[in-house]
């Protein structure tokens, strides 16, 4: 009988190891969430080869991050909140976790009811995402959009200069870390130049994907490399930032 006592103690103490063991790695775990549009998203299968830059991002972190890529397409800093999706992420934000922001798509067309918002709306929503982040010792991290393809007499334009310079504006009034994603992609895409930019794009020649049989010329969302360049960007943007996150990367080429 003592024995068994014994043998039950050693048991209940190795239970209890572990379990406490278990809430230690739990409460260091760093989530990184990304908040956004489709540029970023994670897709179904039927939209491959299409790729947000959230997909590959996650792969770059080592085991002590979790990545939540919570972007959507089609949304908008007001869709997202009315949607109920930044609430989601609020209630589950800790101390310690990252908040990536990207948006400006779909804000910016006045043709999309429901997701479009004007300038001061916009840079509201925008800080809004920020003090609830920071109300929850989280920390913020503003993108302006990511480029689109759309180049005039060999020049790319940059078609989000209105709503990047809002997210500008927000971030240095603010005081929050900014990656300037829509410069930094121009810069590659205009380096690329019009023909070979369409590489980094989700264009399709017909019959080259069963997913699209008629084949796809899209200058706004990003193939399997694009997506990976575009993850590329945000990852020097961190180490150029130099916040503690960036010692979590374990691969960066």
């Amino acid at each position: 009988m003592v024995w068994i006592i014994n043998s039950l103690r050693v048991l209940l103490f190795v239970v209890v190891f572990i379990l406490v063991g278990f809430d230690f790695i739990q409460k260091d775990e760093t989530v990184v969430y990304l908040i956004g549009d489709s540029t970023c998203a994670d897709k179904a299968p039927e939209a491959f080869p299409e790729m947000g830059w959230g997909t590959p991002f996650k792969t770059f972190f080592n085991e002590t991050v979790r990545v939540e890529n919570r972007a959507k397409n089609g949304r908008s800093t007001k869709s997202f909140l009315e949607e109920g999706r930044w609430k989601k992420v609020h209630q589950t934000l800790k101390e310690g976790d990252y908040v990536f922001i990207q948006f400006g798509h779909n804000d910016e067309v006045e043709s999309k009811v429901g997701r479009y918002t004007t300038p001061e709306e916009f840079k509201a929503n925008l800080k809004k995402y920020v003090m609830e982040s920071r109300e929850k010792k989280a920390f913020p991290i503003l993108l302006t959009p990511v480029s689109r393809r759309s180049f005039e007499n060999g020049e790319l334009t940059d078609t989000h200069k209105h709503y990047a310079q809002l997210v500008r504006e927000v971030a240095q009034k603010e005081h929050v870390p900014m990656i300037d994603m829509t410069q930094k992609s121009m810069e590659l895409i205009q380096e690329w130049g019009v023909n070979n930019s369409q590489l980094l794009f989700h264009h399709l020649e017909p019959g080259e994907h069963p997913n699209y049989p008629n084949g796809r010329k899209d200058n706004t969302h990003f193939n399997e490399l694009g997506a990976r360049k575009m993850s590329q960007i945000v990852l020097k943007g961190i180490y150029e930032l130099d916040i503690p996150l960036e010692d979590q990367i374990v691969k960066l080429k």
